[in-house]
C-alpha cells in the first residue's frame, strides 16, 4: 500500500541506543496526538484478546548530524509543518512539566535538538529530510 503522507523521525546520528529508543517513542507521540486520524484500529489476536490500535501506516526513523537536523527544523518551520522536538535536556528530566519547561527556557534557535518528528506530505517530508539517511 502506498501513502501521500510521510511519518519520520529525524535522530541525531551520536545518540546511544537507549536514548535514540526514547526519544524515538516520545516523538512519535507527539505526532499521533496532532493528527488522531492516522491511528488504526484495534488488533485482536485470534483468541479475541484486543490490543491497542496503533498508526495506519509506517513510521520511517532517519540519522543525522546535528547540522542535518538543525537544517530540517528550519526547512519545517519555514514550510510551515508542525512537529515535536526533542532537546538533549528531557534526557535529564523526568515529567512532563520539567520537560515542556526546559524546551520554553530555550529560544527556537539555540535548542539543543538530538530528534523531531513530524508528518505530512511526502515529497515535503522528503525535502525537509535532505541529507538525513535511514536509520541502519
Amino acid at each position: 500500500m502506498r501513502f501521500d503522507t510521510k511519518i519520520a523521525v529525524l535522530l541525531r546520528d551520536d545518540l546511544e541506543l537507549w536514548q535514540r529508543l526514547n526519544a524515538t517513542a516520545f516523538l512519535a507521540s507527539g505526532v499521533c496526538s496532532a493528527t488522531p486520524e492516522l491511528v488504526g484500529d484495534p488488533y485482536e489476536d485470534a483468541d479475541g484478546t484486543a490490543y491497542l490500535p496503533m498508526f495506519g501506516q509506517p513510521v520511517l526513523v532517519f540519522v543525522g548530524d546535528g547540522r542535518t537536523l538543525s537544517s530540517a527544523h528550519g526547512r519545517a518551520l519555514r514550510r510551515g509543518l508542525r512537529m515535536a522536538v526533542f532537546t538533549s535536556d528531557l534526557f535529564s528530566t523526568g515529567n512532563d512539566r520539567d520537560n515542556r519547561a526546559a524546551v520554553k527556557a530555550v529560544s527556537r534557535d539555540r535548542l539543543d535538538l538530538v530528534g523531531l518528528a513530524l508528518h505530512g506530505p511526502k515529497n515535503g517530508v522528503d525535502k525537509i529530510l535532505k541529507g538525513a539517511t535511514l536509520h541502519p
